[in-house]
């Protein structure tokens, strides 16, 4: 049976793990089955993929459960960003004397916050205090700098929203039924439905997840 606690779940395949398991920052948070594909491997993700994230700064990256992360993909943190209220940008203060006693300016934007069973696509760059919803999709290359909603699909630089994904009953019922949240094997029992397309089948399990 398959683990989200393994490194690697697919057999013979370094390239493709479940990120979690790669993760010793305590602000850096993945949900289970969330998994990394990187051709030159995923130990240094956390520095590699994740930019700018500084102890001191205190904001967070959370990534939800069942998220496809594909190679290159990077995340942008809050330490990135230079203070926009002065006449400068300069963080003068970092270097000591004798700027020891000079304002450190800041433009932070919250946490990073991407949502359950997410695609973020190839090389794609998420910009710090980014919210993406459930079920987004983020196209190849794009550059996300403002929220995304639930089971929209985004693209460019920046990225827009291309569509959503599903009608609004549907995406309801999805917010609804919040599958991954589910044990794996109540996820295989129902798994041909949420691959599927059918309305009413997703109905139908509307009024079995209750019991779930």
């Amino acid at each position: 049976m398959v683990d989200c606690n393994q490194k690697y779940p697919v057999a013979n395949v370094d390239r493709l793990g479940f990120l979690k398991n790669f993760i010793t920052n305590p602000n850096i948070q993945v949900g289970n089955f969330t998994y990394y594909d990187d051709p030159d491997g995923i130990d240094e993700f956390e520095t590699k993929n994740v930019l700018y994230h500084f102890d001191f700064v205190g904001d967070k990256l959370i990534i939800g459960k069942f998220c496809q992360i594909a190679t290159g993909v990077k995340f942008i943190m809050n330490g990135a960003n230079h203070g926009l209220q002065g006449f400068t940008t300069y963080p003068f203060k970092i270097f000591g004397e004798p700027f020891d006693n000079l304002p450190l300016l800041s433009d932070k934007k919250g946490d990073t916050v991407i949502g359950n069973d997410v695609w973020i696509g190839y090389d794609v760059t998420i910009m710090p205090g980014v919210i993406v919803g459930d079920g987004a999709i983020i196209a190849s290359k794009s550059v996300v700098t403002k929220n995304v909603e639930p089971y929209a699909t985004v693209g460019g630089n920046p990225a827009q929203q291309i569509r959503h994904r599903f009608s609004k009953e549907i995406i309801e019922l999805l917010l609804e039924l919040k599958w991954w949240d589910w044990d794996i094997e109540t996820i295989a029992k129902y798994g041909t439905i949420i691959l599927g397309n059918s309305l009413q089948k997703l109905r139908q399990l509307k009024y079995i997840h209750t019991t779930i």
